[in-house]
């Protein structure tokens, strides 16, 4: 058996789920295990591809694991952070054009404004509420005005015991949400949320994909836009470009 699994019963919002403590898979398993290409192309990548046009992006990619979304991304434009040394020294084996860096888990190592889209993906279930707080706070400062957060997460669905008990029993993320409560973390930290797909994965995960814009940042864009359109005015533009302290 590739995990050892202890369950117990406990009570999550509307319903009774089985929850789990997970031996964690070695980085080298997960990624041919739990992220094998075929799985995460069809979930994952073809899902943001057809909502989000990704040539010359820069991209942060928020907990990237083994490195399996950087392949939807142009090398030079990708960042890749993540806590689990031997997770991104696996990253840079597999993926040796890539950029990524060891995360502290406290401040990102990048400049202001620097991210056109920031990937959450398979991530938030992982972390309590109020660490999620701090990060979004982060993610407004490197976002540039335009950017937006590009999540996708596993999620408690009414009328679906089983997937959610399933999810609780296999996931090793002691904080799977429903959809109102992810929403409201993002919404309650000043962003504005448009979900983008609700499906299931491999027929018994239920995953919420959404799209999240900082308010603040949004309304400077605006601003920007329209004194830009004012007559009699001069601006000198810079090319944008990313600096990361990687």
């Amino acid at each position: 058996m590739l995990d050892l699994i202890t369950s117990y019963i406990t009570s999550v919002n509307y319903e009774t789920v089985v929850t789990t403590n997970v031996m964690p898979l070695s980085p080298r398993l997960y990624h041919w295990f739990v992220r094998p290409q075929w799985l995460t192309r069809k979930y994952i990548h073809e899902h943001i591809k057809n909502h989000f046009e990704l040539d010359n992006k820069i991209i942060l990619d928020f907990g990237s694991g083994t490195g399996a979304n950087c392949s939807i991304c142009t090398p030079g434009h990708y960042i890749g952070i993540e806590p689990d040394k031997e997770r991104v020294n696996l990253a840079k084996h597999l993926y040796p054009d890539h950029n990524f860096v060891i995360f502290d888990e406290q401040r990102i190592p990048s400049n202001d404004d620097s991210f056109d889209y920031i990937f959450v993906i398979a991530v938030l279930h992982h972390i309590p509420d109020e660490l999620i707080r701090n990060y979004l706070l982060e993610f407004e400062r490197v976002l540039k005005p335009d950017g937006k957060i590009i999540v996708m997460e596993p999620y408690l669905r009414e009328n679906t015991q089983f997937s959610n008990r399933f999810m609780n029993w296999y996931d090793d993320g002691e904080h799977i949400r429903d959809e109102t409560s992810y929403l409201n973390l993002f919404k309650s930290n000043r962003y504005e949320c448009s979900v983008l797909h609700k499906f299931k994965k491999c027929f018994v995960y239920n995953e919420l994909f959404f799209s999240a814009t900082p308010m603040v940042k949004s309304a400077e864009s605006a601003y920007d836009m329209d004194v830009s359109l004012m007559p009699g005015l001069e601006f000198e533009y810079e090319d944008a470009q990313y600096q990361g302290s990687y």
